[in-house]
């Protein structure tokens, strides 16, 4: 949703953050990214009307189970890429990533032929049997892509990665909207967000092996690498697991014991705010982890943090306040009345939705500063205080089951930013005064919200 006011807010938002490399490869990112996400906005009225809500509950399932599985398939070794001096050391971290996510996508295929009763029995969805060979492969392509992706952010390539999420966007909904329209529910959802997930894969495997960097590939430099770098698989690996499961498990959850279709509600409503995170948030944290490196070994990783939160809140947090506002008046007009949970979900999450996009693409200078270990810490605590929160819902109040996880979700990503900002050594003051920028544009959209959604409630009343 208003895509052209996020890339205003964009270009004004970010003119704190002086370095123009930087500004260059974020807009060269949120141009390719605001695309994709035109697409899939574009799309999802269409597809609310081809997909019921229980069609949105089942693919909801089938994300969380494979967001799960492959966020760890690399063994968090794809973080670390960009970091190494040498381009020769970090072509074998691409090696080990891909070597470990291709091992892990053939340990998924064995189990789902081995236990595939038992494996829809755990997940309560007996429906899910048909669709259990998509895991590996959508393991393979999610996890594959993510590694090259972190290869072209090392070497600046930011717009092939932009085209890689145009290839997203289109193969993802085409397969999508096609298969909805030919009545291939819910296998059309189910195979476009594999394909969503991994396509552009091929186009950034032959950009990063035409590097002749590769030719040096060898394994005692991957041992060597390896060993420096174990702190990844080690902590961060459990940290990736801990951080997806706390987002995800509690959606199986839902799934399981809600009443009613709430995981699909609660999908359309996370893909719907997802466009204006992905927008800015997303490419942000790309060439974030590119800069940060370089800022620490200058000693002003803080003074740069500090900033690039000030330039998100400037650019995001008015946009998704504003939609959390109109959501529950517009949704059963775009979507449909069937819709109307869904927008009433996006209310509740815009909280959670501001403190992510914040707090999300400056995490990576947990793994920038060696701190994987308080990261794992974090993400475990996460893990247990969500989804404790979500099974009690569910037991005591089973209809306020995804509010709760609204909740949840907010206090979390709270405490996360905290924790952040201490390991980053920004200085709370400094901080203070690049957000004191941002607040009148946020009350600006706040108060934009409020009277667009009275307007159009009184339309639709008269």
């Amino acid at each position: 949703m208003q895509i052209k006011s996020f890339m205003s807010a964009a270009c004004s938002g970010f003119r704190s953050v002086k370095q123009s490399g930087f500004m260059r490869s974020v807009g060269v990112l949120v141009g390719g990214t605001a695309l994709a996400q035109a697409i899939m906005v574009l799309a999802l009225p269409l597809l609310s009307r081809l997909y019921t809500p229980s069609d949105f509950n089942f693919v909801a399932v089938f994300s969380s189970v494979l967001a799960i599985l492959s966020v760890a398939a690399c063994l968090r070794l794809e973080i670390a890429i960009p970091i190494p001096e040498l381009d020769e050391e970090a072509a074998n971290l691409l090696v080990l990533a891909l070597s470990a996510c291709f091992v892990v996508a053939v340990t998924v295929g064995l189990c789902v032929w081995w236990f595939p009763t038992q494996i829809v029995d755990l997940l309560k969805q007996p429906a899910f049997l048909p669709y259990l060979w998509l895991l590996p492969l959508g393991v393979w392509m999610t996890s594959s892509y993510t590694a090259l992706q972190f290869w072209a952010t090392r070497k600046k390539r930011f717009s092939a990665i932009a085209k890689t999420r145009m290839t997203q966007a289109i193969g993802g909904v085409g397969t999508q909207v096609g298969m909805g329209w030919g009545g291939v529910t819910p296998f059309g959802l189910l195979l476009g967000q594999v394909v969503s997930s991994g396509a552009g894969l091929v186009g950034l495997g032959l950009a990063a092996f035409r590097d002749a960097v590769f030719k040096n590939i060898n394994c005692e430099t991957m041992r060597r690498m390896l060993r420096q770098y174990d702190r990844f698989p080690k902590y961060s690996a459990a940290e990736a697991l801990a951080n997806s499961a706390g987002i995800q498990f509690p959606i199986l959850v839902i799934a399981a014991l809600a009443v009613g279709p709430e995981a699909g509600y609660l999908m359309l409503a996370t893909r719907t705010m997802a466009v204006p995170m992905g927008l800015i948030g997303g490419a942000v944290s790309q060439v974030y982890l590119s800069r940060a490196s370089e800022e620490m070994r200058d000693g002003r990783l803080g003074v740069f943090t500090s900033k690039v939160i000030g330039g998100l809140a400037k650019t995001g947090a008015g946009p998704l306040i504003f939609a959390g506002v109109i959501a529950p008046v517009v949704f059963p007009l775009v979507f449909g009345e069937k819709w109307q949970r869904a927008g009433d979900l996006v209310a509740w999450m815009t909280p959670w939705f501001v403190m992510q996009f914040l707090s999300s693409p400056v995490s990576m200078a947990l793994h920038v500063t060696q701190s994987q270990r308080a990261a794992l810490i974090l993400q475990l605590f996460g893990l247990i205080f969500r989804i404790g929160a979500v099974v009690m819902a569910g037991r005591l109040a089973p209809t306020r089951i995804v509010e709760v996880y609204a909740i949840s979700g907010f206090v979390f990503y709270s405490i996360y930013l905290y924790v952040v900002i201490r390991l980053s050594d920004i200085k709370v003051i400094e901080l203070l005064g690049e957000l004191k920028k941002s607040f009148f544009i946020v009350c600006g959209w706040a108060l934009f919200g409020i009277f667009f959604a009275a307007c159009l409630f009184g339309l639709m009343n008269l």
